[in-house]
């Protein structure tokens, strides 16, 4: 099934059951008011709101109304939790040879992920609302997944069975602000504003196929100004599944119901599939051509960042944002 949330209802929105090709949606407020209402009760209530999912599909649900997708907040508008972590090391490898720095080997076998902000959630139209472009304003196409209750000290195998929801973030990031940040040995913070999320979450069995092994095997398409920037697989070069990032952060605490779980900038080994951040494509540049030519965005640009089935079919719905001054 899939999942979204309106803007109306309060901060945490309404929680709206969605067709398969995001044409339809139905309140679910009869057996839930929010998303993160259905997730700290999920195993009595993910049930009950299938069977509304199987109603809507079958022109059976009562107040059934066309989806508008601007209509939408973020499918959680703020969570508890939002740990975020840099599952393909493409990515890491490439970003350190640039600067003349190795990889650690413990980043091969210890995932690496921070806390992410979490408090608020951008909606898939929602504009990017930055004070300055001289923050270095730059996209990062995503997968996450969303968890119901994660016991502490939870297995890999344990792991696994709390992935309830999979969805896609534009986890925005201003790279000018990054170094002196890192520099001062505590991580992001002013460098890591609000993030967007897709306008559905759905339930790992709507991927079919294309999820396995906990992680999800299918391009992540990114567009900036309307033409095309990357399509990195998902699959591929991901050196820690979903449950492997859970795992990791459960070693010492326990995860709430609706934590959300990053994977990290998509990147392959391959460039030519392109990028799904700026920083990767200006490292690409800077180790092939000695600097860097792509510009960070500017008020104006626009952003797409969209997951389609093997049909095409748009699965999470697409994040489409335009760059705004603050």
């Amino acid at each position: 099934m899939k999942l979204a949330s309106l803007k109306e209802g309060g901060r945490d929105g309404t929680l709206v059951v969605v067709s398969r090709d995001l044409t339809t949606a139905v309140t679910a407020t009869g057996i839930a008011p929010t998303l993160q209402a259905a997730l700290d009760d999920w195993e009595n209530l993910a049930p009950r709101l299938n069977a509304l999912a199987e109603d809507l599909a079958n022109g059976n649900a009562p107040g059934a109304f066309p989806l508008d997708i601007t209509r939408l907040a973020a499918p959680l508008p703020r969570a508890y939790e939002f740990v975020d972590g840099s599952a393909y090391l493409p990515h890491v490898e490439r970003v350190r040879r640039a600067r003349g720095a190795e990889v650690p080997e413990s980043f091969y076998s210890d995932p690496l992920m921070y806390q992410a902000t979490s408090a608020g959630f951008l909606g898939p139209r929602d504009p990017v609302v930055v004070p300055s472009e001289d923050f270095g304003i730059d996209l990062e196409a995503e997968v996450l997944v969303v968890t119901d209750d994660v016991p502490m000290g939870a297995s890999v195998e344990v792991a696994s069975e709390h992935i309830q929801l999979v969805g896609l973030v534009n986890d925005v990031s201003l790279r000018g602000l990054i170094p002196n940040e890192l520099a001062k040995g505590f991580g992001f913070l002013q460098s890591k504003p609000r993030s967007a999320l897709s306008p559905v979450l759905v339930t790992p069995d709507e991927l079919g196929d294309a999820w396995h092994g906990d992680k999800l095997h299918l391009p992540m398409r990114t567009w900036i100004n309307g033409q095309w920037f990357g399509e990195a697989e998902c699959g591929v070069d991901m050196q820690f599944s979903f449950a492997q990032l859970i795992a990791h952060v459960a070693r010492t605490r326990p995860l709430t119901a609706g934590t959300l779980v990053g994977s990290g900038t998509i990147a392959n080994e391959d460039t030519s599939k392109g990028a799904s951040c700026l920083a990767e494509q200006r490292t690409v540049e800077t180790l092939r051509d000695g600097k860097p030519k792509t510009p960070f965005l500017k008020f104006g640009d626009t952003v797409r960042i969209e997951v389609t089935d093997k049909d095409g079919k748009s699965i999470f719905g697409a994040i489409e944002q335009l760059i705004a001054k603050g």
